[in-house]
């Protein structure tokens, strides 16, 4: 379902070792990516420490916004798993001091795996 995803605009699991690689740069000491949810260009990345939101920019997508997301400031979530004639799941995050929810689109299969990323992080 990986490129029906993609098409239909939701975000599918990628591989966990080849996001660690490509942002080793930017994590920090003993930080590792633990999964990572990939929407064409765009990330959703969950470390041991944080939630990073990668939003590439532009034609070549050398412009990027990187929005890290301490687990501690995740006030509550919901994932909405998808029905049967829908196909996508979507997971909204409250931050502390923010009123409206982050909203990420993501596959059906993907939504038990971020529930479960999660509720370890936040809950541990």
């Amino acid at each position: 379902m990986g490129l029906f995803d993609t098409i239909m605009g939701n975000a599918s699991e990628t591989s966990a070792s080849d996001v660690q690689e490509e942002l080793t740069p930017i994590l920090a000491v003993n930080e590792t990516v633990t999964s990572a949810f990939k929407l064409v260009r765009d990330l959703s990345v969950f470390t041991n420490k944080r939630l990073i939101l990668i939003d590439k920019q532009g034609l070549t997508g050398r412009k990027v916004n990187y929005h890290s997301i301490p687990y501690k400031s995740i006030t509550q979530f919901i994932v909405e798993t998808a029905g049967h004639f829908d196909t996508d799941a979507e997971l909204k995050i409250w931050l502390s001091g923010k009123a409206d929810p982050i909203e990420i689109e993501l596959s059906a299969s993907s939504a038990q795996a971020v529930q479960q990323n999660l509720a370890t992080q936040m809950f541990s």
